[in-house]
């Protein structure tokens, strides 16, 4: 079975035992988290959404991606800027998808 759900601004098409990484879900490690905003499920669109249907997933870790580096710079005034950037993120599992 599979399903595009919304999580985090994003969406995401998935299957039964897929791993995934989201933006950061307010969640205990191990505990068990639904999405009901289910778009898509084998071949059936919701309009909006499918009334009814979750995804259902557990949480592995919550960690954070490699950094990235920012610069600004403006030529011929002396200006620089460097900056870095870690986007915190959570590693799901889907268990369960449902109509």
């Amino acid at each position: 079975m599979k399903a595009i759900f919304k999580t985090g601004g994003k969406q995401y098409y998935v299957t039964e035992g897929d791993v995934l990484y989201v933006e950061k879900l307010n969640a205990e490690v191990g505990s068990t988290v639904t999405f009901d905003e289910v778009l898509f499920i084998d071949g059936v669109v919701g309009n909006p959404t499918i009334k009814g249907a979750k995804v259902e997933c557990k949480v592995e870790k919550h960690g954070k991606n490699k950094k990235i580096v920012v610069f600004k710079f403006r030529p011929k005034k002396k200006y620089r800027k460097k900056q870095g950037h870690r986007q915190p993120y959570t590693k799901l599992v889907v268990t369960k998808i449902s109509k």
